[in-house]
């Protein structure tokens, strides 16, 4: 079946919306279309052939925000005949066949579970100039058998499980995307190899809940091992993972972080909150003693090691008592960043009604509080390192300053953001100077030189650059494409037509 015609490729564009795991669903949503012969659009072109935007439902106003899109989107189609318009990901599970009544200018809606079905949908809405909705309620394939088309040269996500068997009850996560799923650690590592080949350094381990990798086959201890494999794959010079849940972080865990070189001494770990009757009403199964007891244990290991956080604000029933014990706690965790949200209503969620809802101004004066004591403790941290030389992996739109400070940004080992100059440009000849010549992808070493709450920044010229297998693939307009990694199972009928190359380059 072929879904664009010879002389003219159908053009596409992905519009991410949420998590980390959207970002990486979205990558498989590409890669899917380019496999069926579409061909991405330029991000200036306002009237592709197909738009697929992949939702999340765990933000405030996801809604709205989902069909204020639609609707600027319906005179656009209107005008292009043949546009196509296709609503995948976590609002679509939630809202199904909603979606067309409210938009009926919509053509697909897919779920969470069966978005290797796209490309047969479009095709099927084309022929039967109807709308095709199909929602799955457990997993058709495992993401990772399909093809993706990578945003990053130097960087990769790496789905280790898929869905969550926690009830928190301000999420809405586990109803949409299912009980959790693992992969076998060889298809995980295949993935990571597969990547590495591909030129990229740092790979991302990503799970709704990491730290319960192997409850489907019965190893307690596989996350822990999992990471351990990762170090013996040569090339592989960063590895990363998110998110784990504070109930199932064990000491294998943390022994792995440590003795195991390319795994980064950076922990993002979720709080929530500080007082144990808020993270009993939220049904966290941990208090706060177990999780300062983790990071107690963490920094005894990796004395270096950055820990970030999650952190809601104003969950139904928090006293000022309550929140007085989540300040306790950032105080005492010493953050290097935390990600802060104030709570808002889920349908279909235990906690949308819970008893003591609280006023949008009470819950508005507890974040900005919330806001000032982070930025103060990292603030303070992040002055700790100034005069430090620092590793840095040179990334692609992490300094929004970049282009006018002249300066260049990428991350250290620790996951903080760091800018950096790149030296005074010399004459040609001049091998003192690095401007010009350093790509994303490829890694300098730095001194810091001043510090703010959300960054760090190098105003010398990079002690060392470089240059990567990432870099070049960044420098030449590659990305990564990796196949499915497959699950042992046999394919049914001829292998798909390789898409034709295509230039160009996308992201909790």
């Amino acid at each position: 079946m072929t879904t664009a015609a010879a002389s003219s490729p159908r053009t596409y564009q992905v519009r991410t919306y949420g998590c980390q795991m959207n970002v990486h669903d979205s990558e498989r949503i590409s890669g899917l279309l380019e496999q069926a012969g579409y061909v991405r659009a330029a991000e200036a072109d306002d009237d592709p052939d197909v738009v697929v935007f992949n939702t999340c439902a765990v933000r405030e106003n996801a809604d709205n925000r989902l069909y204020g899109n639609l609707g600027h989107l319906r005179p656009v189609k209107a005008r292009h005949p043949g546009m196509q318009i296709a609503v995948g990901g976590c609002l679509a599970q939630k809202d199904r066949g909603e979606i067309v009544r409210k938009a009926p200018w919509v053509d697909v809606v897919f779920g969470t579970h069966n978005i290797g079905s796209l490309p047969v949908l479009l095709e099927r809405a084309r022929h039967n100039t109807a709308a095709e909705v199909e929602i799955l309620e457990s997993l058709d394939v495992f993401p990772s058998t399909l093809p993706t088309r990578r945003e990053s040269t130097y960087a990769g996500w790496v789905s280790i499980s898929v869905g969550c068997n926690n009830t928190c009850t301000f999420c809405i996560v586990p109803s949409l995307r299912g009980k959790e799923k693992d992969r076998r650690p060889g298809d995980i590592l295949s993935e990571v190899r597969a990547l590495v080949d591909e030129g990229v350094l740092e790979v991302t381990l990503l799970g709704q809940n990491v730290n319960s990798y192997g409850v489907e086959f019965g190893d307690r201890l596989a996350f822990g091992k999992l990471l351990r494999a990762c170090g013996d794959i040569d090339g592989l010079e960063r590895v990363r993972f998110t998110s784990p849940h504070p109930k199932d972080f064990t000491d294998d865990v943390i022994a792995a972080m440590a003795e195991t070189p390319n795994v980064c001494h950076s922990l993002h770990m979720p709080l929530q909150s500080g007082s144990d009757d808020v993270l009993r009403a939220m049904r966290r199964s941990y208090r706060s003693d177990r999780y300062l007891g983790i990071i107690e244990k963490v920094r005894a290991a990796m004395p270096d090691a950055a820990i970030t956080t999650d952190i809601i604000v104003g969950f139904p029933g928090e006293t000022d008592a309550d929140f007085e014990r989540t300040l306790d706690v950032v105080r005492e965790a010493r953050f290097s960043s935390a990600f802060t949200f104030q709570y808002s209503k889920r349908p279909g969620t235990p906690a949308a009604t819970m008893d003591g809802q609280l006023p949008k101004q009470v819950v508005q004066e507890r974040y900005e509080r919330l806001i000032a004591c982070v930025e103060e403790i990292t603030w303070a941290e992040n002055k700790k390192l100034v005069g430090e030389t620092v590793e840095v992996l040179v990334a692609v739109g992490e300094g929004r300053k970049d282009e006018r400070t002249g300066r260049m940004s990428g991350r250290a080992r620790d996951g903080r953001l760091v800018h950096f100059a790149t030296g005074a440009t010399g004459q040609q000849g001049d091998a003192g100077s690095l401007a010009g010549r350093i790509r994303p992808g490829d890694v300098v070493h730095t001194t810091i030189t001043y510090a703010a709450p959300h960054h760090l920044n190098a105003d010398g010229e990079p002690l060392s650059h470089r240059r990567t297998r990432a870099g070049d693939a960044a420098e030449a307009g590659r990305a990564p494409r990796t196949p499915g990694v497959l699950l042992g199972l046999p394919t049914i009928g001829a292998p798909a037509a390789a898409p034709a190359p295509t230039t160009g380059c996308a992201a909790h």
